[in-house]
């Protein structure tokens, strides 16, 4: 059996979203499991002592942005130029339609980006837990 891509995406996702649904089912049983993803989940004022050794500063956020402008960049313009240049007409509007949603995303992401250079300020005792933050990343 032959793993693709496409195919490692997907059981990431669901290795990564699926520990948060069964942390938000309201079950008495699971308050445990519960308490350890939240764990992870807390920053800023909510984080305690003992987890803050595992912490970035939470200007760390900037870091986000830069790698999804670059990341964005990268799969919106050869999108774009196979669009204008290389498709088929039968495949042209669902093309365009993926280079408007690039676009989009492009267009957010710079947002962000100037948001969290120019207008957050961040204090120097906010902090972000680094699994969220490798997460994040990925």
């Amino acid at each position: 059996m032959e793993l693709s891509f496409v195919g490692l995406l997907r059981a990431f996702w669901v290795a990564t979203i699926l520990p948060i649904l069964i942390a938000s089912m309201p079950s008495s049983r699971l308050s445990s499991f519960h308490g350890a993803v939240m764990g992870f989940a807390k920053r800023g004022k909510i984080m305690q002592s003992p987890s803050s050794k595992f912490t970035v500063p939470q200007k760390f956020f900037c870091h986000f942005y830069v790698f999804a402008v670059v990341w964005t960049t990268i799969l919106l313009l050869p999108t774009w130029i196979y669009a204008y240049r290389m498709v088929p007409v039968e495949q042209e509007y669902r093309v365009w339609s993926y280079v408007f949603l690039l676009l989009l995303m492009e267009i957010q992401v710079c947002r962000r980006a100037f948001e969290s250079f120019y207008v957050f300020k961040y204090s120097p005792s906010a902090r972000l837990h680094i699994l969220g933050y490798l997460i994040g990343i990925l």
